[in-house]
């Protein structure tokens, strides 16, 4: 039987791999310590479960509007503007299955085969994916730690072609935890408007951010660059509900009702009750966000201290959502406990069945030289975990 071309240039996940070693070896009694998390360890907060279980005693449970309640798209309205300073109606908002669902939707609305968009390299895993399922060319850019994993003008420049139609910036970024400047996010949107090119920016770690530092969104620059960017959001990372599946983006009219129309084929709505569950969540108070901020930053700053303390490992001090890049090249080449490191998958698997420690491989990202970290785990687990890791490296 013959698949797809589409459907067999698709590569599985590195990330899902991996973590399912792991959960095997958990569920062989192993006692595995994973950093592999890509989601909160926190709960749903009470008062968004609350307006869940209201939703299902009033029987909202039925199907909505194709791109989302009106109540929702009016609530995230309020919240681009109040946080923002994006003004939007309801008719430019989109409402999905996730944010990456509206990333999907947004690819496939404005992409034709061959159509070029460019990645920045270390990228979240489904970027060339998601790009290559709608038809177009993911173009990398590698961005650098000294550069603070951010584009430089000359690099970016020199990507750009005739094809090209967009440029994807994720800020804060997974998997590096980098925040965009305010000088950098500027020079993006100055290039995207003198070559006509559209920005799909994902902002869903916004509320996680540290140092003091301020998250700033690209279209709020100007009107001309905001009518040229896809900003898309989601509920997963800020209010722990990453199994609720609700997303958003926001943008143009024209583009909002081409998503739209993509999204009514593929899925109908998102979830009526996580919908009422995520307008509750947009009104109602942001204490909960912020207790786990402070706690997230609190884990980075111990793990970040811990890895610039052991031989052969380094990694920058990353400034939002809960990754931290964790440098390996002084360990390639050599040989531990018997195994040799060729990369990161082969560094992962030993430090896995040595230690019993996941990691996820850089190369999953496009950045062989790296490994990343999770810190949405205890700080007992990091504790261990990081004993367990200078073990190992010790041998």
């Amino acid at each position: 039987m013959k698949l797809s071309r589409k459907a067999e240039a698709i590569t599985s996940s590195v990330t899902l791999e991996i973590t399912a070693k792991a959960k095997k070896m958990k569920s062989e009694g192993i006692d595995v310590i994973s950093f592999g998390a890509g989601e909160p360890d926190f709960d749903t907060p009470d008062y968004i479960k609350d307006a869940a279980i209201e939703a299902i005693k009033k029987g909202f449970t039925k199907y909505t509007p194709a791109s989302g309640i009106t109540e929702l798209k009016k609530s995230i309205c309020n919240k681009l503007e109040r946080e923002n300073g994006l003004t939007y109606n309801p008719s430019q908002i989109l409402v999905s299955n996730g944010a990456k669902h509206s990333l999907n939707n947004a690819l496939i609305a404005i992409l034709n085969p061959g159509d070029e968009v460019i990645v920045p390299v270390p990228y979240w895993v489904s970027y060339p994916e998601l790009i290559k399922l709608a038809d177009g060319v993911p173009v990398y850019v590698n961005t650098s730690e000294e550069d603070g994993f951010q584009f430089t003008k000359e690099k970016l420049l020199s990507a750009i072609t005739p094809k090209t139609k967009a440029i994807i910036i994720n800020s804060p970024n997974n998997p590096t935890g980098a925040i965009y400047t305010n000088q950098n996010l500027k020079m993006v949107a100055e290039i995207a408007i003198e070559k006509d090119i559209l920005i799909i920016s994902d902002e869903i770690y916004e509320k996680l951010v540290y140092d003091g530092e301020k998250h700033v969104s690209i279209a709020s620059f100007s009107e001309e660059v905001k009518k040229r960017t896809i900003v898309v959001n989601g509920m997963s990372k800020a209010y722990a509900m990453t199994g609720w599946r609700i997303g958003y983006a926001a943008a143009d009219e024209r583009i909002i009702k081409a998503m739209s129309n993509v999204q009514s084929h593929a899925t109908s709505n998102p979830n009526s009750i996580a919908q009422y569950a995520s307008t509750a969540a947009l009104q109602g108070g942001q204490d909960t966000i912020e207790k786990m901020r402070v706690e997230f930053e609190n884990r980075r700053n111990y793990m970040v201290d811990r890895i610039n303390s052991i031989p052969n490992i380094s990694c920058r001090k990353p400034q939002g959502a809960f990754y931290v890049m964790m440098n390996i090249s002084k360990i390639k080449g050599k040989t531990i406990g018997g195994k040799l490191i060729k990369d990161s998958v082969s560094f992962c698997s030993a430090l896995l069945e040595g230690a019993n420690v996941s990691l996820i491989p850089g190369s999953a990202f496009g950045a062989d030289d790296f490994v990343r970290m999770s810190y949405a785990t205890s700080h007992e687990n990091i504790f261990e975990g990081l004993n367990r890791i200078e073990k190992f490296l010790g041998e």
